[in-house]
């Protein structure tokens, strides 16, 4: 497995931007994807973002054409811009890396939408 630390969550006003980082502790080269997941209160983990090691993304129907997913290989960091941010975007949002076999989790960074 892989340890995977995220930041840049915060406090931010309805339609702001947000970028989060998730730093691996090893190369994730050979990840067959890496993703953002988040869980609002009372409510279950959902997938925001995906992105393949073919360099191809997936999003959910709710944050697309707001979001991005990316990846650096060379920092072994995957980002998530996050614009025109909405207070339903509030949530934990969680750093997921799968091998192909085994599944990783950062512990996560709050994102809070309000004014």
């Amino acid at each position: 497995q892989v340890q995977l630390v995220e930041s840049g969550g915060g406090l931010v006003q309805p339609g702001g931007s947000l970028r989060l980082s998730c730093a691996a502790s090893r190369s994730i080269f050979s990840m067959y994807t890496m993703g953002w997941y988040r869980q609002a209160p009372e409510k279950q983990r959902e997938l925001v973002a995906t992105i393949f090691n073919s360099g191809s993304t997936n999003y959910a129907e709710s944050v697309k054409g707001r979001f991005t997913i990316s990846r650096e290989n060379a920092k072994n960091t995957v980002y998530l811009q996050m614009n025109s941010l909405k207070p339903e975007d509030t949530a934990v949002y969680y750093c997921n890396a799968w091998d192909g076999g085994a599944s990783s989790w950062g512990q996560g960074t709050q994102v809070t939408v309000s004014s």
